[in-house]
């Protein structure tokens, strides 16, 4: 507590409010998320469609991401883009409840994540640039950790509504859309240093970036193919208690079981950013990504809610390694005038590998629905062992801290 308390003091205001407004917005979103692929099947959506909806969004919101981190690089400024991010999310969420077509959702869901898009770069850049290199990955960890925790109590929220006080899936989306309003506020306080002096353009060319980072390109953009929407995940889950459980009891066993993931998620953020901070990312990252290998595997023998238990929280460490910690791992290799574009090339790789990989999934579970768990346990596991077997250069030199 006293180390974290210190953290927060050097890191000043930005990382306190980052970590609230993602907490906030992570209520509202997961809220929505934990009964998301349950909404999608009731409107006659399947594996296909499943892929789309979770990889669509994401994939669109990547590839704005490699332009809002540009031109925050260009403003100089992360604050005007952070915030209009926010703002849209919350207003596009108020249309979920409203739909009668899941391929309505094809539409408000990318459109959702357009926010997600123009807001994450620029965050990141401001919250690496507001951290000391050597503090950084548990900086990340603990944006990462409120995140999670907002995911958690937004997902248990979800069941509450869902078991005890009965609401269908359309009230409970309301309810999402309504909290995320909320996350707003803490945005107006943001702090952000004015520029001096001419603002120019950095130029958006791949190859002048350091070629450590585009060596992790290629291993993030692999594990991003493996990395499918969880949807499949907890209708894994679904599937398998359908037959042993009445009615709404098989739906509310995965809404915990997603609970119980984002818990793990949310206390492995900081220890796994004060550890990549000691012993280096690229060790807790190929780690993370073997970890995740194993989950998959594990979910294709799968039959019992120990196991699922057991599984769920494997993937809870295994994110937690890796999504901070890679966002971490890129600031490091980037000078901060760079680093939003750079984050934004980052986001923008594994966000259309993920579609990809989300895609492939859906086809495959049409197909059998152990067949996406195979392709991501053979995918992930090269992902590793592109970390492993690549030979990088020596470490970037430490960063001051620029506030």
């Amino acid at each position: 507590m006293v180390k974290m308390k210190k953290l927060l003091q050097g890191a000043g205001i930005n990382l306190f409010l980052l970590s609230l407004i993602s907490f906030l917005n992570d209520i509202s979103s997961d809220l929505i998320l934990a009964i998301f692929p349950f909404f999608i099947l009731s409107l006659g959506g399947g594996g296909i469609a499943l892929g789309l909806i979770g990889g669509l969004g994401d994939s669109l919101a990547g590839i704005l991401k490699v332009f809002s981190g540009a031109f925050s690089d260009k403003l100089r400024r992360r604050k005007p883009l952070i915030s209009f991010g926010y703002i849209l999310s919350a207003i596009v969420k108020v249309f979920f409840p409203f739909v009668h077509s899941w391929t309505s959702l094809l539409f408000l869901r990318p459109l959702e994540r357009v926010g997600k898009g123009l807001r994450i770069a620029p965050r990141d850049a401001m919250l690496a640039s507001s951290i000391s290199s050597q503090k950084r990955g548990r900086g990340f960890g603990i944006r990462k950790a409120a995140d999670s925790s907002g995911a958690v109590l937004g997902t248990l929220l979800a069941f509450i509504f869902f078991w005890f006080a009965k609401f269908n899936f359309r009230t409970i989306l309301l309810v999402g859309a309504a909290i995320g309003f909320l996350a707003l506020f803490p945005v107006c306080f943001l702090r952000e240093k004015r520029p001096s002096g001419e603002v120019q353009m950095p130029s958006i060319k791949f190859i002048k970036f350091p070629v450590n980072f585009k060596k992790y390109l290629i291993a993030a953009g692999v594990f991003g193919l493996s990395n499918f929407t969880y949807m499949f995940f907890i209708l894994r889950a679904k599937n398998v208690f359908v037959s042993v459980f009445p009615g709404r009891l098989a739906i509310a066993i995965p809404i915990l079981l997603y609970a119980w993931f984002n818990l793990v998620y949310a206390l492995g953020a900081f220890p796994a950013g004060v550890l990549s901070d000691r012993i280096g990312r690229k060790k807790i990252i190929t780690i993370g990504y073997l970890i995740f290998s194993f989950t998959c595997l594990g979910l294709v023998h799968s039959e019992t809610i120990p196991s699922f238990i057991l599984l769920f929280a494997f993937y809870g460490v295994a994110l937690s390694l890796i999504s901070a910690n890679q966002v971490a791992f890129v600031a490091d290799m980037i000078e901060e005038k760079f680093r939003g574009t750079a984050l934004g090339f980052f986001h923008t790789t594994i966000s259309i590998a993920t579609l990809f990989g989300s895609v492939i999934a859906g086809f495959l579970w049409n197909k059998g629905i152990n067949l996406p768990f195979l392709y991501g346990f053979l995918v992930s596991l090269m992902a590793a062992g592109t970390m492993i077997a690549v030979r990088w250069g020596p470490d970037p030199p430490r960063q001051k801290c620029l506030y």
